[in-house]
């Protein structure tokens, strides 16, 4: 069932961490958290007994009521078991997924693949599509091909990044996608094709995720009010919005460039595809004069990616310089 073509290797051992979500909840109305790993895990009869496979629960709550702290623990033990060699699948909540499978490739270092999957549809609906998710997960994990990718998204038969993968539907059953890169894969009839990849970035071990980094967006007409607001709680650092490719009015510009000489300050375009540019315009505070500044472009990062990245890049005690390396590794 879990052959790939494209690899010569045996299949690896897989290990489910589960992590509550929608694919583990039921209810007829109401749907709350309910499957622990092993219940999870009989939603779909033709995994029960699959050779090397072992499933753990490490929490189970909706992802919006997941802390920091929680985030950290799933990544660290998603990351400690691909260190044995286990092909690793997540099950979490699609509210937040693409905030904890960002941490994830920030701390993985392993070559066994981690494969973030949930569901949109409780396990008692009708039409549920967690068991799918879960065995096309459950697929990538054990195969050859996705070896040395670092994170993964699994989710309505097909492959994303963690870097790229952002839930953009609510309700579809194909909830995720990757706006700038596009997926990288797909699982069709259990045998997972990869046709193309990303460069993984070097990895951090953050001891925590205490520090506080808000992302303020920009508008038409903005006064700067929200971004003064933000920076009187003392933030460790900023993820800031940008119009268009790098665009701010003058006095938005202003007010980060200062903010930029005593806190880290990343810089994200609104548009889903796209990264700042350098020099195509040249009105001021155009991408030329953020570039001027010390602000740090996102590169192809969500705020929110970049958000989970900046807090880790804090806790493992990075400088300025060496934050701005980091996601320079994403500014093409």
């Amino acid at each position: 069932m879990f052959s790939d073509a494209r690899s010569t290797l045996p299949p690896r051992p897989v290990t489910v961490l589960v992590a509550g979500g929608t694919i583990s909840m039921t209810g007829e109305s109401g749907a709350s958290p309910d499957l622990d790993a092993d219940a999870l895990l009989k939603t779909v009869p033709d995994i029960v007994d699959l050779d090397g496979l072992s499933a753990e629960t490490v929490i189970n709550v909706p992802s919006a009521h997941l802390t920091l702290s929680d985030q950290l623990n799933i990544c660290r033990r998603a990351r400690d078991t691909a260190r044995r060699g286990n092909g690793v699948v997540v099950t979490h909540g699609t509210d937040t997924l693409e905030e904890t499978a960002m941490l994830c490739d920030v701390l993985h270092d392993a070559e066994a693949p981690i494969v973030f999957t949930g569901a949109i549809r409780p396990a008692s609906n009708p039409g549920a599509d967690g068991p799918a998710n879960l065995l096309d997960a459950i697929s990538v994990a054990a195969g050859g091909a996705a070896s040395g990718m670092g994170v993964l998204v699994c989710f309505g038969g097909e492959i994303h990044h963690a870097r790229g993968a952002r839930k953009t539907d609510t309700t579809s059953l194909v909830a995720f996608s990757s706006p700038q890169t596009g997926p990288l894969g797909r699982v069709t009839e259990g045998h997972p094709t990869i046709w193309s990849q990303i460069p993984r970035n070097p990895s951090l071990d953050p001891p925590h995720l205490d520090g506080r980094v808000l992302v303020v967006p920009t508008m038409a007409g903005d006064d700067g009010a929200l971004a003064r607001a933000a920076l009187d709680t003392a933030p460790d650092g900023v993820v800031i919005g940008t119009l268009g490719a790098g665009h701010v009015s003058p006095p938005i510009l202003e007010l980060w460039a200062e903010a930029a000489e005593r806190i880290p300050v990343i810089v994200y375009s609104r548009p889903e595809r796209g990264v700042i540019l350098n020099a195509t315009y040249g009105y001021r505070a155009s991408e030329a004069d953020l570039r001027e500044t010390n602000v740090i472009p996102a590169g192809f990062l969500s705020p929110q990616a970049a958000r989970m990245k900046l807090l880790a890049c804090l806790a493992s005690g990075l400088n300025v310089p060496e934050i701005r390396w980091a996601f320079g590794q994403d500014d093409g």
